[in-house]
């Protein structure tokens, strides 16, 4: 079915769930980040001092809105449905014009400083044009989408943040070659499904927004700039028709806050000559608050990727959690259902995805999503010699803080890092038979703070503590039992009885374990014998 969602109808439906607030008092421009990084919601600002388009953020900045943003129930459904529309992208449709040229600036009217461009950290270089995205055309490989920033220094000139090598900046280096300008659309305030398909890198040749609508079901509108021959997004609420200059990479840009939650260093980019403005009649600028609105539409794109890696390699996989600790981009935990020697395996395909730096693989007894349980898995599991592994030389990624500084346009090499935390070939599995109390399915305590009582069984005389003793030895001379799974089966007698029961069978000299600890009777099949005998 094709999602024919609006910006604004998802803005809406933010509104009627109680996760965008409303805030029609004046607001200085430079509180905005502030307000959005101390809020659980999304804020719509609807009177920005100085402007006559108002702002909102933070419409992706929690998980929850990340999963209504697409359409989900649950976080795991956008996996799935990325995967799909990879696997059946949909060609964009082209519509003659929409109503985003109801206002124009062009030629010299055009004014940036005219939109409600926030600042964000106190390191930022300026005013950052952040939910741009961003469509170019090149003359032999057609269009790519993306999402860059773009710090304003004039009133129609800005940088774009292309440090990265990816298809946008190749494209960017071809024009740059030929001496010719790399015309760009940039499409702000559009629904998240455009966002996540611009965020994906496809390959070379494959345009995202085809991406996007396979997420939508359906194609995305696109409509023709005015100034420049590149498409823009038809439903946002402003686009810049754009060229980037043949100026090279030698333009000081920055600082910026990173997806790392770090700030970025200055960098070294082309500039941007905006040609033309146009915005719908009531335009909305939308700003998306690094880091986390980056993060949540990020990390799917990772698990995706790993998932047809781990597919490839022939591991049969449980779960997976590109963790936020790890910035949506470094760090994944993997379950797998093992077979021998899968453990390392996995750790070869997983660190060949993307920019994955260090993968840690557990059983499929282990919660990816629990921290503890990784950690004691890691502690319990892994004997550093044998299942840490290092790659050295490894293509890295140039806003990893622990590399130094590389020139632009210079890919760094980094070292990946695999710890295999499964449980090794060869160790006895009752090593790793967790604790789980006795009587937890039956025993609840709600029932006891509600008044619950027990029945306090049959309690007799020596007599009959021999005669029960008498009725174990019966019961373990045909199977082992544990403790708890006798004391259940006689448990119309109060345990004191049992215990003294199977105490007797001690002192008499019958009673003795198996090898797992289980009761059983001295000298029988099932016995344990002593280390060396």
């Amino acid at each position: 079915m094709h999602d024919t969602e609006s910006f604004r109808g998802f803005l809406n439906r933010l509104r009627d769930a109680g996760e965008l607030i409303d805030l029609h008092q004046s607001v200085d421009i430079r509180h905005i980040a502030t307000l959005v990084d101390q809020s659980d919601k999304a804020l719509f600002f609807h009177n920005v001092i100085g402007y006559d388009v108002p702002v909102v953020s933070g419409i992706i900045r929690s998980q929850k809105r990340a999963i209504m943003s697409l359409g989900c129930t649950a976080y795991p459904e956008i996996e799935a449905k990325l995967k799909a529309a990879i696997d059946r992208p949909i060609a964009p449709k082209m519509l003659n014009s929409s109503p985003t040229h109801d206002v124009t600036m062009s030629g010299d009217e055009v004014d940036l400083y005219k939109l409600p461009i926030p600042m964000s950290s106190i390191y930022d270089g300026g005013p950052m044009i952040t939910a741009g995205v961003v469509i170019a055309r090149d003359p032999e490989y057609g269009l790519n989408s993306g999402i860059y920033r773009f710090i304003v220094k004039e009133k129609n000139l800005t940088g774009i943040d292309i440090v990265t090598p990816n298809n946008m900046r190749l494209f960017a280096q071809r024009a740059y070659e030929a001496g010719r300008p790399c015309p760009i659309s940039i499409s702000i305030g559009t629904h998240p499904y455009e966002i996540m398909g611009s965020g994906f890198r496809a390959p070379l040749g494959v345009d995202e927004m085809a991406i996007a609508g396979g997420l939508r079901g359906g194609p995305v509108e696109l409509a023709p700039c005015k100034t420049i021959d590149v498409p823009y997004i038809a439903d946002a609420e402003i686009v810049l028709e754009a060229e980037i200059l043949p100026t090279g990479w030698v333009h000081p840009e920055g600082r910026f806050g990173e997806f790392t939650r770090l700030m970025g260093g200055l960098h070294w980019n082309p500039l941007v000559r905006v040609k033309s403005v146009s915005m719908r009649r009531d335009a909305v600028y939308y700003a998306l608050h690094m880091p986390w609105e980056n993060t949540w539409l990020a990390a799917p794109t990772r698990y995706t990727a790993i998932r047809q890696a781990l597919k490839t390699a022939g591991v049969v996989v449980k779960d997976i959690n590109v963790t936020l600790g790890g910035c949506a981009f470094w760090h994944a935990v993997i379950s797998i259902k093992k077979q021998p020697g899968e453990g390392k395996n996995a750790l070869l395909a997983a660190l060949s995805v993307m920019d994955l730096k260090h993968v840690v693989v557990v059983d499929d007894d282990i919660d990816v999503f629990n921290p503890t349980d990784v950690e004691w898995a890691i502690a319990t599991r892994v004997q550093g010699d044998k299942d840490i592994m290092v790659v050295t030389g490894a293509r890295g990624k140039p806003l990893d803080p622990s590399l130094p500084p590389t020139p632009p346009g210079v890919v760094p090499t980094t070292a990946k890092v695999g710890i295999d935390a499964t449980i090794s070939e060869g160790i006895p599995k009752e090593r790793y038979e967790r604790i789980a109390y006795a009587y937890a399915d039956t025993a609840k305590i709600a029932d006891y703070q509600a008044g619950k009582t027990d029945p306090a069984g049959t309690v007799a005389g020596d007599d009959e503590v021999v005669r029960l003793a008498d009725a174990i030895a019966e019961t373990i001379g045909e199977a082992p039992r544990f403790y708890t799974d006798l004391a259940e089966q006689f448990s119309n007698f109060a345990f004191p009885m049992i215990a003294r029961a199977l105490g007797h069978l001690h002192a008499t000299d019958r009673l003795w374990q198996d090898p797992r600890g289980r009761m059983c009777l001295k000298g029988s099949a099932f016995a344990a014998k002593p280390p060396g005998a």
